[in-house]
């Protein structure tokens, strides 16, 4: 059965990396997890690194792995999703992934306790296993 769909743009500072009309979404906010349909109440959620799942129909879904960043649904139900990366599954290069899950837990293994230095390498390398899993299809 067809949905309502609704416009979604999804933007990171490299530029758009998607912009269609879609029927559903769902993703992860830092609360957990989220699916937005169209007439949605307007919106604003921080997003954590996961599965980006964008259904232009029940059996047409693109799937991006998404950085931090923002979710917002407009007053007119429109979606706007800024992250700081998206990369198709396919992209994601799992040998690369791993040395820098390696270099993040160095940073944190070697960084003073509660250091800005220390924060980014935990925040880094939660987002490269999300990556991960999403590179393995897990």
């Amino acid at each position: 059965m067809a949905r309502t769909t609704f416009k979604v743009e999804v933007l990171t500072p490299e530029g758009e990396v998607f912009n269609d009309e879609v029927e559903m979404i769902a993703t992860k906010t830092v609360d957990g997890s989220i699916g937005i349909l169209a007439k949605h109440q307007p919106l604003l959620a921080m997003l954590d690194p996961a599965e980006l799942r964008l259904y232009r129909s029940e059996s047409e879904i693109v799937r991006l792995a998404q950085g931090e960043g923002y979710l917002q649904v407009g007053g007119d139900g429109d979606v706007l999703i800024l992250v700081e990366e998206a990369h198709a599954p396919e992209q994601l290069d799992t040998a690369d992934l791993s040395e820098k899950l390696n270099a993040a837990e160095a940073t944190i293994a070697r960084s003073e306790r509660h250091s800005e230095e220390q924060r980014l390498a935990q925040r880094d390398k939660r987002r490269i296993e999300a990556f991960q899993r999403i590179a393995s299809g897990s």
